[in-house]
């Protein structure tokens, strides 16, 4: 049984039209590139005339932000496509790969900090000049500016149940987290201890592998036909109960396509009811479910025979 559009209260069906989810995403992507251009400049210049190693490494992770925001622009561009005959159940796995890329791209950006770190305590380039007060200033707007970014991207993501946009959020998190061991490490080396600026970028580095880890494991899950969460389904099987005709709800089951759920129903329903009356108490299920749970894309419910009468 499909969707259908028209039984949502017209505030849902703004939230969920794909043009609309598709022109904010662009809007929220293009303050995050425009913001980490600005960002990754201003910690580079900072991290070279201010002699800071981390302050350079946190430059870099910004720089990744901003590929991270393009990968995000496809990918929504793509999950947003309506569905056709070669893609019946629509696109939206689409958002779950860009999610993949980004938590790739957060992987190697973490090794490769942590790699040049880790190269410089080895070799024991760590006596190296106090970083300067430049790099300190820079940190701090660093970490105020990728702080309200990921407050101002993850409103959106939870509003539209957007995992790319999530991934992109966690990444502005990550390059704030990165921003404060810099600071830390800057704060440390102008104090006398000048290692603690290389000891900043390993930090920065499990910071950022941490962040990327939990991204992939998260769209993998929703790549996977992952079940929803037992309250989930739980409320959903509660709100199918309620309905007028249902004696009982004998199974369901759920699944996670991209940002969107499928669920399948059985039901329980008076044997002595004419097949009208029966798809009748089915559609109910159907058209309740899908209003009251703004993720659920598609709906299919199975009525069986009962003897009992409801209470």
């Amino acid at each position: 049984m499909r969707k259908n559009d028209e039984s949502r209260p017209a505030a849902v069906s703004t939230l969920t039209q794909p043009d609309n989810f598709e022109k904010t995403a662009f809007r929220v992507s293009a303050v995050s590139i425009i913001g980490n251009i600005l960002l990754s400049l201003l910690k580079l210049l900072a991290g070279i005339f201010a002699h800071s190693g981390a302050m350079v490494s946190d430059a870099v992770h910004s720089a990744s932000d901003v590929c991270s925001s393009i990968i995000v622009i496809i990918g929504i561009r793509v999950a947003s496509k309506a569905s056709d005959k070669t893609h019946p159940y629509g696109h939206e796995r689409f958002e779950c790969v860009a999610a993949v890329i980004l938590s790739v791209i957060l992987l190697v950006s973490g090794l490769f900090i942590g790699y040049h770190a880790a190269e410089q305590m080895i070799s024991g380039k760590t006596n190296i000049a106090v970083p300067g007060l430049l790099a300190l200033t820079a940190a701090v707007i660093s970490i105020a500016a990728k702080e309200s970014m990921y407050w101002y991207t993850r409103a959106y993501a939870r509003k539209f149940h957007s995992d790319a946009l999530m991934a992109d959020a966690w990444h502005h998190r990550s390059d704030a987290l990165s921003s404060v061991g810099a600071l830390i490490g800057i704060a440390g080396a102008r104090m006398g201890f000048p290692m603690l600026d290389t000891v900043a970028s390993l930090v920065i580095c499990i910071f950022i592998v941490k962040a990327s880890w939990d991204i992939f494991k998260d769209a993998i899950n929703k790549m996977v036909d992952h079940s929803c969460s037992d309250e989930t389904e739980q409320e959903i099987a509660s709100c199918a109960a309620k309905q007028e005709g249902v004696l009982g709800v004998d199974l369901i089951q759920t699944r996670i396509f991209g940002n969107k759920i499928y669920v399948d129903l059985e039901i329980c329903a008076d044997c002595k009811m004419t097949l009208e009356e029966s798809h009748a108490i089915a559609s109910r299920v159907h058209n309740a479910i899908e209003e009251q749970f703004i993720q659920v894309k598609h709906v299919m419910v199975h009525v069986n025979p009962s003897a009992e009468e409801k209470p």
